[in-house]
């Protein structure tokens, strides 16, 4: 099972207004671990970013002036995310730019999901926490995932945080370990599992009387004629254990 978390930078909020993907950040996992592998580009975007982007990921013209195009990394980035599962949070806005960038290349280089499924995890977790915050800060703080190192928006730093997210949000491996397993996990599970107390004291049995008793054996004479035959209750051992 191959999943790479995935998250972008733009200039703007619509591509439809000639607003460009500035910078990619994928994250691989493989089996639910992180493989060590990433996808990671800035982007030159052909146009002024705006000033309310920058203030949100801090990437300005100048620094992405020497930066290459989308259309000189595309084959790099399409051969990355080739067959895996996706995970975007709030997917919509991601694939909406990507598929335009795609769209700018021609027609032969198709949309993003003809390479690839994508999952939403922002849907996931609404669809968990129905009526809450489900934003990557929000998640972060319920989840108890350290995102102390994001003072600004950066695509490679979101999508390695929202991958701890993501794997807390669908009940699995929490910590991104980088593989190691350093035997706390074990201990931690052992001190979730208690033994069930054999010790404990025996439940009294209150024994029938003989109106009880009465009425209980007429009831089997019933089920023995409905049966046609003797019940199964009539076979069991005295006392009514089985």
């Amino acid at each position: 099972m191959r999943q790479i978390i995935l998250d972008t930078e733009t200039t703007g909020l619509e591509p439809a207004e000639g607003h460009r993907v500035i910078e990619i950040g994928c994250y691989e996992l493989v089996q639910r671990r992180p493989s060590g592998r990433s996808f990671h580009e800035y982007l030159n975007p052909g146009r002024p970013v705006d000033p309310e982007a920058v203030e949100v990921h801090g990437l300005s013209d100048a620094f992405l002036a020497d930066k290459p195009r989308f259309a000189d990394v595309a084959r790099a980035f399409v051969e990355f995310v080739a067959g895996a599962e996706l995970i975007i949070h709030n997917a919509p806005f991601d694939v909406g730019f990507l598929d335009h960038e795609l769209a700018r290349l021609g027609e032969a280089w198709g949309r993003l999901e003809d390479h690839c499924e994508v999952t939403d995890s922002l849907m996931l977790a609404r669809r968990r926490h129905p009526g809450q915050r489900n934003s990557l800060d929000a998640l972060c703080r319920r989840y108890g995932v350290d995102n102390s190192g994001r003072t600004l928006h950066g695509a490679l730093l979101d999508a390695e945080i929202l991958a701890e997210v993501y794997l807390a949000l669908t009940g699995g491996q929490v910590g991104l370990g980088l593989g190691v397993d350093d035997g706390a996990g074990e201990s931690r599970a052992a001190e979730t599992i208690r033994a069930v107390a054999t010790d404990r004291p025996r439940l009294p049995v209150i024994e029938p009387d003989a109106d009880e008793r009465a009425a209980h054996e007429a009831w089997l004479e019933r089920l023995d004629e409905a049966a046609g035959g003797a019940c199964i209750w009539r076979t069991l051992p005295a006392g009514g254990a089985a």
